[in-house]
């Protein structure tokens, strides 16, 4: 049976300001006021990146909670970025406020939640990029925020494939791992939808038409992102003839998708994310740490067949949440509820495990 997306969570700011560790060098935005909830960070990083090399790169993060909570790494897709919930800070919603948040299953009340804009998401990292190398990053930017250990990780998608390197690669500093809809490699059948994307952006960049290749990129995405049960039942109506033109009832949404995302992105964020996605690989059996892996049934791009092999090849204790879903691998955003109530099962106890 097909799970009912929730409403958007509606937070209140009733927690205490994340104040940066003394001897960091940290640039606060100056924006955020003395006493939010919610502060974001600007750090200058060496890192070490697995197929460019030594780089300085700069990480963009945002941090929410008190400041002596629990720390919890929360990661989304390549589009995701810092800014996870609204907060009196930034009022501005969050890409996951309906599991982020006061209250929320990622209760901000109590616990302190980390999140970083994805290397190379600014465009200015032109240089092949991979999930090992997102995951050093976000070591490193513990070790400048005086942070040993993170009690959680919480990825969804790319976010998930994140999560299992840092679990691989930083394991000591990790106690646990929820891995949405992200397995240990890349689909052959999804890195081809991947490939397609970029030849669009490719196409559009050698023809003077970077926006429109990119639009058509991520129309291309939002077919795999979605199923087809649930285009069948928001587009089915016949096409119609436009100016001559026939035309098909998705059309248009799918259009809007695509002026909505390259409005916001450069190509070389888009071709540099999608190609980490398919460089990553992970061997399961160097996560050592505690995992819920969740699993849709209808994902097009993380087939229920991978992530079984991903638990039953884990070096710790693994179990498997499989949920239904007409929104295929965009469920962890659009099935609020079922979302929530496999959070706070993963998370149970979070809360009082000291930082």
């Amino acid at each position: 049976m097909s799970l009912t997306p929730s409403p958007a969570h509606e937070a209140s700011d009733a927690v205490c300001l994340a104040a940066a560790p003394s001897g960091a060098a940290i640039s606060f935005d100056a924006a955020f006021s003395p006493a939010p909830t919610t502060r974001r960070f600007v750090l200058d990083l060496p890192l070490t990146l697995r197929h460019a090399g030594p780089r300085t790169v700069v990480v963009r993060g945002e941090w929410t909670g008190p400041q002596d909570a629990p720390l919890v790494i929360v990661a989304g897709g390549i589009s995701a970025d810092r800014h996870v919930a609204s907060s009196v800070a930034s009022a501005t919603p969050g890409w996951w406020s309906d599991q982020v948040g006061p209250g929320c299953a990622i209760d901000t009340r109590r616990l302190r939640v980390l999140a970083i804009d994805w290397l190379g998401a600014d465009g200015s990292l032109d240089a092949p990029i991979d999930s090992a190398d997102q995951a050093d990053a976000l070591a490193a930017v513990l070790d400048r925020l005086d942070v040993a250990r993170a009690v959680a990780f919480v990825g969804a998608s790319y976010g998930a494939m994140v999560g299992l390197q840092f679990a691989a690669r930083h394991g000591h500093r990790l106690g646990r791992l929820v891995a949405i809809s992200g397995a240990h490699r890349a689909h052959p059948y999804a890195s081809a939808w991947r490939a397609l994307q970029r030849q669009c952006v490719a196409l559009g960049r050698s023809e003077g038409g970077i926006t429109q290749g990119l639009a058509l990129a991520r129309q291309w995405a939002m077919l795999s992102y979605r199923t087809p049960e649930e285009f069948a039942e928001r587009f089915d109506a016949p096409a119609s003839v436009d100016a001559g033109v026939a035309r098909c009832a998705s059309e248009d949404y799918l259009e809007s998708c695509g002026r909505r995302y390259a409005a916001r992105w450069t190509s070389t964020a888009f071709l540099r994310l999608s190609e980490s996605i398919d460089l990553h690989r992970v061997d399961p059996s160097q996560v050592r740490v505690p995992t819920t892996v969740v699993a849709v049934d209808e994902d097009r791009l993380v087939p229920l067949s991978d992530l079984q092999t991903l638990v039953e090849s884990l070096g710790a204790p693994a179990r498997l949440r499989q949920l239904r879903s007409r929104y295929g691998h965009d469920a962890f955003l659009k099935e609020g509820q079922a979302i929530a109530s496999i959070l706070r099962d993963a998370l149970a106890g979070c809360a009082e495990v000291a930082a």
